[in-house]
């Protein structure tokens, strides 16, 4: 009996220890580092993160993007896991394209779109073989940076809906047919369906997609920092600039820190306002 007692904590015991040497750890030292210098407690660190120009231009444009980026890509895929929940020729093909994107690296997705963006890639060849520019559209550069925040915004979109599309689609499947069926047989419209009983008990899926979503977003640094570079900065890529450029590891453990901290305060947000009513009949 006892060896019995024993085999859930040594099933867990391989996460446990992941989470303790790559989450525990790390965390512990970033608080460390942030918090003291040369040995005793300080707040001189986060003084002068919160002094630099970049921290609070790159705390802007984290939340900007994802506040664009996140919903838009909920609402996509919502509707195309409507589209692809239904029965037609050619479906396979369909699911297989819009999953695609999801085995690309935000590195590649980001070279990808940088080559199609370029003066001299696809889409400006496109536009002037059509006849509908005469010269290229610049889109990358300082002077161009809000032409550089909406290429960031495709190519993320592009990019990482998918992960978001199978999560929604998934939890589409799972709604029992005969809430639909009971409602068509009472009358119901496809949008009263759709308001009363489908978006409803999509409720857990489209909370795990926004939580999964916002943490990447909080995160976002590879497509940024090939498209933009610093012209657009982000929370994650100044703390790898002051750990990488500036070597300075205390100001780079404040930028994950208060990566960490927006991820979980809206994380918090999403379950408190997100959840589902037939969860809370019990209650």
């Amino acid at each position: 009996m006892e060896r019995r007692s024993l085999v859930p904590y040594l099933l867990i015991l391989p996460a446990f220890a992941y989470l303790l040497f790559f989450v525990g750890y790390p965390l512990v030292q970033a608080l460390y580092l942030a918090f003291t210098q040369n040995g005793a407690f300080s707040l001189e660190v986060w003084r002068r993160t919160f002094s630099d120009y970049y921290f609070w231009s790159a705390f802007k444009y984290t939340i900007l993007l994802a506040g664009i980026i996140v919903p838009t890509q909920v609402a996509l895929a919502v509707v195309l896991a409507l589209l692809m929940n239904r029965v037609f020729k050619g479906k396979d093909a369909a699911l297989y394209a819009l999953i695609i994107p999801l085995t690309i690296s935000d590195v590649a997705a980001g070279l990808i779109w940088y080559s199609m963006l370029s003066p001299y890639g696809f889409i400006n060849k496109l536009l002037m073989n059509l006849g509908l520019i005469s010269q290229p559209i610049y889109v990358f550069g300082y002077e161009y940076r809000m032409r550089e925040f909406f290429a960031i915004v495709i190519a993320e979109l592009w990019r990482s809906t998918a992960i978001v599309f199978v999560i929604i689609l998934a939890g589409l499947q799972m709604i029992s047919k005969e809430y639909i069926e009971a409602a068509e047989v009472f009358g119901a419209s496809y949008w009263t369906r759709l308001r009363r009983i489908v978006l409803p008990l999509l409720k857990p899926s489209i909370q795990s997609a926004l939580i999964i979503r916002t943490l990447f977003a909080m995160q976002i640094f590879g497509i940024v920092w090939i498209l933009a570079g610093r012209d657009i900065p982000v929370l994650a890529g100044e703390g790898y600039y002051q750990l990488t450029e500036i070597k300075d590891a205390g100001v780079a453990s404040v930028y994950a820190l208060v990566i960490a901290g927006l991820s979980i305060l809206l994380g918090a947000l999403y379950i408190k306002f997100l959840r589902a009513e037939y969860l809370e009949v019990g209650e």
